[in-house]
């Protein structure tokens, strides 16, 4: 197949946090071909993200043979090289993982197959699915047996106490074998990590999430033995094969995630896993329930746990992507069907 145009659109959302998000959340990739068949991705970057497609990307694939993830891998080398003086990380990587998970998407389709058998077939028939968000009775009356509350320190002492009436609250709706996390983004530091080390352990969590910056690497693996047996981990705000390698030389996290519509896509989904792999640290990808990770996670062997959203559980949110699979029993499977298996709301765009 030959590639024939590419464009890219920010969708009209209505339901996104007022935020940075506001102007750079998620995009909708488009690859069409000589053949016919039409790949969708999904990538960040926002509006910056759309004119980084369809001003620079869009030049540098128009024409090119995609027949194999070989070929892929080819192209994403290529955007990557291309986009490096103003790349690297950030908006261009989001911008290219967009375009990747199209040109996946693309190739399922092409070959009426889902992505997960593109990557060799399904390691797991199903996955263990997680709730994030702070409505914790709710996502247990959802059939989730797992989960993660968020927690941002503000600096007010009674900050510690909040954490622990959370945790709290998750093990005993969860019971004593429930994975229960906390997301930090970003707002706690050493001090807080420290303490707050003390006053949950009680409550046995899986993982603290960004306790620091992603840029604070030697303070993140300087945490690690503070917090055991409870994870630092962390990684959504890492770019490509390249960031996770200096993550795996600063022994930063005990456990990486990824987004793979942010770090680089499928491709770059693959190299980390052989980064992680080396290293001996479990992966478990940012919003993993989404159907562009969760094929990865069921054909490789990423940890057998993906994250839902609350964005993808509230009542009110965008419903870009139609068709996408449910929790039953706290558990998920990527659809069966050719590509991503995912039907993009037109009305949207």
């Amino acid at each position: 197949m030959k590639i024939t145009d590419v464009r890219a659109v920010y969708p009209r959302y209505q339901h996104v946090v007022p935020s940075w998000r506001t102007h750079f959340w998620q995009i909708v990739v488009r690859v069409e071909t000589d053949t016919g068949t039409v790949g969708l991705g999904y990538g960040g970057g926002g509006v910056a993200g759309v004119e980084i497609v369809n001003r620079h990307y869009r030049e540098l694939l128009v024409g090119r043979e995609v027949n194999t993830p070989k070929d892929i891998a080819a192209i994403w080398d290529h955007l990557y090289d291309q986009s490096l003086p103003y790349g690297r990380k950030g908006l261009a990587i989001m911008a290219i993982s967009g375009v990747d998970l199209a040109l996946y998407d693309l190739l399922g389709k092409a070959q009426d197959k889902p992505v997960y058998e593109i990557l060799g077939g399904a390691q797991k028939s199903r996955v263990v699915a997680y709730a994030t968000g702070p409505n914790s009775e709710m996502y247990r009356d959802r059939g989730f047996l797992h989960h993660k509350f968020p927690h941002r320190f503000s600096g007010d002492p009674a900050d510690y106490e909040t954490a622990a009436t959370a945790a709290a609250n998750a093990r005993q709706l969860y019971g004593p074998d429930a994975r229960i996390m906390v997301d930090c983004y970003m707002s706690w530091d050493a001090d807080v990590t420290t303490r707050m080390a003390d006053i949950l352990s009680e409550h046995n969590l899986y993982w603290y999430e960004d306790v620091l910056t992603p840029d604070d690497l030697a303070g993140q693996a300087d945490l690690r033995p503070v917090a055991t047996p409870t994870l630092i981990a962390g990684g959504e705000h890492e770019f490509t094969q390249h960031g996770f390698a200096d993550i795996a030389r600063a022994n930063a996290l005990g456990l990486w995630q990824p987004d793979i519509t942010w770090c680089g896509g499928i491709t770059a989904g693959l190299r980390i896993i052989d980064l992680a792999r080396a290293a001996g640290i479990p992966v478990s990808p940012h919003r993993g329930a989404e159907v562009w990770g969760l094929h990865l996670i069921a054909a490789s062997d990423w940890a057998d746990f993906a994250e839902m959203h609350s964005d993808h559980i509230n009542a009110q949110r965008d419903q870009l992507w139609l068709d996408e699979p449910e929790v039953v029993d706290g558990y998920i499977a990527p659809p069966d069907r050719p590509g991503f298996g995912a039907t993009l709301n037109e009305a949207m765009l």
